[in-house]
């Protein structure tokens, strides 16, 4: 074998090894929802600075220009604009701010009630454990599109009507999940003996049950914020979400869904937002359930 050939064997054995190690870092690490959610968040939180757009404001002299890579495109509007001569990127972007924010708040306040209400349930058992998990089948048998749209039509629709409706119908996962780890913590030995030594009830729920139950409720959080998102958009798209002329992924594509052959970008780019947010955290929530479940992790 020449020296040539040799060398050309070693180079391609050297590609071929670091092929395999970049393999199992994106397999072992979630780089890549890590890397939407973070731009996400970024832009979400630096939506003024970095929409070159006003999104409310509209200009129908400029109403459907095609994305910036076609022949009549423009640099100015990267991504082209509606049929009101909004920009689609500017309202794409603040469209993020808008889920996130009603992620952040009905995560917060759901998953405080649901785990306080699962903790209760789950360590006092008996008539308290029965009546909660009733109520949580009651408000899991409820069909919430038919609840938001009479709500629309009784109260009007608008942010904060949304996001009492989702926390209303988000607390019951998390009273479930930690009614469940609950009810098997409470048999340990440690929750025993702090029972026997006079701990309150209130105690042992705080200092022993609770720690116990916060790693499946984080999963449980990173799966809903997909089904969140994903939940306000069905409204939006439904005209009984965020009013207009307030940008959001749902109303986007419900008002671009009429001009799909002439103008397919208006809708195209908030669903993909979607599509990209809702997997991102699905798969951050996969990989969170595999790390913090000691059983999944010796597999």
């Amino acid at each position: 074998m020449t020296e040539e050939a040799v060398a050309s064997s070693g180079v391609r054995t050297s590609m071929g090894r670091l092929v395999i190690r970049v393999f199992r870092f994106f397999r072992r690490w979630p780089v890549i929802p890590v890397l939407i959610v973070m731009m996400l968040v970024v832009a979400a939180v630096f939506a003024p600075w970095l929409a070159p757009h006003d999104p409310i404001a509209g200009d129908l002299a400029k109403r459907n220009i095609v994305p910036m890579w076609y022949a009549k495109g423009s640099s100015e509007y990267i991504l082209g604009t509606d049929p009101q001569g909004r920009d689609i990127i500017s309202r794409v972007i603040y469209g993020a701010r808008i889920s996130l924010l009603i992620s952040a708040i009905v995560l917060g306040l759901g998953g405080i009630l649901g785990t306080t209400l699962g903790l209760v349930s789950g360590y006092s058992g008996g008539m308290i454990d029965e009546v909660l998990m009733r109520f949580v089948d009651f408000t899991l048998g409820v069909p919430f599109i038919l609840v938001a749209l009479v709500v629309a039509v009784v109260f009007g629709n608008s942010l904060p009507i949304i996001i009492i409706l989702l926390i209303v119908f988000s607390w019951n996962a998390f009273a479930r999940q930690a009614r469940a780890e609950a009810l098997r913590i409470k048999t340990l030995d440690y929750v025993a003996q702090a029972r026997v030594a006079g701990a309150s009830q209130f105690r042992i729920m705080y200092k022993h049950l609770f720690p116990g139950v916060m790693d499946p409720i984080v999963v449980v959080a990173t799966w809903r914020v997909g089904m969140l998102i994903l939940t306000e958009a069905t409204l939006s798209f439904l005209g009984v979400g965020v009013p207009e002329p307030t940008a959001t992924w749902g109303s986007m594509v419900a008002g671009g869904r009429d001009y799909i052959a002439a103008a397919w970008w208006v809708c195209f780019f908030p669903g993909v937002a979607i599509l990209l947010t809702v997997l991102a955290f699905n798969f951050l929530g996969d990989w969170l359930r595999d790390r913090l479940d000691p059983r999944l992790r010796q597999l």
